[in-house]
């Protein structure tokens, strides 16, 4: 029987109309399988939350993307982009395909370096290289591109004391006519930062430029930036040539390929919104061909990461908790929230139910499970009435959540990988106690209050008798 209601009555709203579409669909999904297994078998063996990977989605995303630049050019390579997704069973999967690591930090390359990646197939990036991890990337023979000038000072430190010179490319900033303009990063090709970079390194005498590189935002809709983005790097690259005689080996248009993620405040789905890769790729070969002179074709180089990555991975959740709120909103609590989720602050998932429910649908609003009020996974969906125990599957999650996830007041939950032949691979085990701990010191002059107070009675429970005596 279920448990009587106060009944609610709320204001009517068809929904908000623009000249995209309509009022928001009541609909709901139902998805009982993640890459053919039961979402059911998932939770019996692994719990809830649970975070799920498809093998046969990743090789798909990363060949189609392959496929359409490298029949269009001649010299394609890829960079995987460790930030977006760091996992080792995710990171081999895109080596085996044949990416490059493309790494931004010194945890980066350590866990290149720890999967036995081989220095020529890395590239570092990226504002913070500390000297010790610098000098081994210069030994290791790594793509490195240089993002301001204390990097060409510490690289010609260490050039003296290998004792010749270092080949490396250099990270532009530029106006791509899209906004905003990613300017923190490398050296602006518009007002002469870049140009005076490049007489910087000359005049030392110590390095020697092959290379550009320029990442010019994330979740680009515009395949046109990245054709503006071309040519101003090939025509910078040849007017280095005709000064300095070094011609450009490489071009490196970094990443931001957008993924079916949709972004808030968005009108459309994203069969409407997204153009495809084959867009993308027509408008960055196109200016390729247009600009580069005669037999010159320099390797192109892409550092995607959402793109090939977000819709592999799926997250598992599980109701804990309904109420109402005072206005009379329907809202549940789960037990995955922002600290797994945490580019729910921008984008609105695809959330389905992992059974059916009978009911009417109505305006919802999806908790996490932490203590703190941004704690939100989706405040504008229409869900039937949801039970404790129902479940939750959320789509598109696959970039940045488990770079990005936070190890706030829950255990971070189990990780698995669906092979191609119907397998579940465990990737990541539950945190416990002991990984919460296990780097922490306790000083000596606390451990003995600790131990007295372990000893001490604890209450658990009491009655009116106990407390008269």
């Amino acid at each position: 029987m279920q448990p009587y209601e106060s009944p609610v009555i709320q204001p009517l709203h068809s929904g908000l109309i623009n000249k995209f579409a309509g009022a928001k669909s009541p609909q709901h999904q139902v998805k009982r399988a993640i890459a053919g297994v039961a979402v059911d078998d998932l939770v019996a063996q692994y719990g809830s939350p649970l975070f799920v990977y498809s093998e046969r989605t990743i090789r798909q995303q990363f060949r189609h993307m392959r496929n359409a630049f490298a029949t269009r050019y001649p010299d394609v390579t890829f960079g995987w982009s460790y930030k977006t997704n760091y996992l080792k069973a995710i990171c081999a999967i895109f080596h085996q395909e044949g990416a490059m690591a493309e790494l931004v930090s010194k945890m980066e390359y350590d866990k290149a370096k720890a999967l036995g990646i081989p220095g020529h197939q890395i590239i570092l990036n990226g504002p913070h290289k500390p000297f010790e991890t610098l000098e081994a990337a210069v030994r290791d023979g790594v793509t490195i591109n240089v993002d301001h000038l204390d990097e060409i000072e510490d690289l010609e430190v260490i050039a003296t004391r290998l004792g010749h010179p270092i080949t490396v490319g250099l990270r532009l900033n530029l106006d791509a006519g899209i906004q905003p303009c990613w300017s923190r990063f490398g050296f602006n090709l518009e007002s002469g930062q870049a140009k005076t970079a490049i007489e910087r390194i000359a005049r030392g005498g110590k390095l020697r430029v092959n290379g550009l590189h320029c990442h010019i935002g994330t979740y680009i809709l515009d395949p046109n930036a990245y054709a503006c983005q071309v040519k101003k790097m090939v025509q910078f690259g040849y007017e280095i040539e005709a000064q300095q005689g070094w011609r450009m080996d490489y071009i490196d248009i970094g990443g931001g390929f957008p993924s079916r993620s949709r972004l808030k405040g968005a009108y459309h789905a994203a069969d409407v919104l997204l153009p495809t890769i084959d867009e993308y790729a027509d408008a960055i070969c196109d200016a390729l061909w247009t600009t580069l002179k005669p037999g010159h074709t320099p390797k192109l180089i892409i550092e995607s990461g959402r793109a090939m990555i977000d819709e592999a991975g799926t997250l598992i959740t599980s109701v804990c908790g309904t109420k109402r709120l005072p206005d009379g909103t329907r809202a549940y609590v789960v037990d995955a929230g922002v600290n797994l989720l945490f580019t729910s602050f921008w984008y609105r998932f695809n959330i389905a139910l992992a059974q059916a429910v009978s009911g009417a649908a109505e305006p919802s609003v999806i908790y996490g499970p932490l203590c703190m009020n941004i704690d939100v996974i989706d405040d504008q969906i229409a869900l039937p009435p949801l039970s404790r125990g129902d479940r939750l599957v959320i789509s598109t999650v696959g970039a940045y959540n488990n770079t990005q996830w936070m190890q706030f007041i829950e255990y971070r939950p189990n990780i698995v990988l669906i092979s191609e032949s119907g397998d579940v691979e465990l990737i990541r085990a539950a945190e416990d106690i002991t990984d919460l701990e296990r780097r922490e010191q306790l000083p000596a002059r606390f451990r003995s209050n600790v131990a007295i107070d372990a000893r001490r009675p604890v209450c658990t429970s009491y009655s009116p008798s106990s407390i008269a005596s």
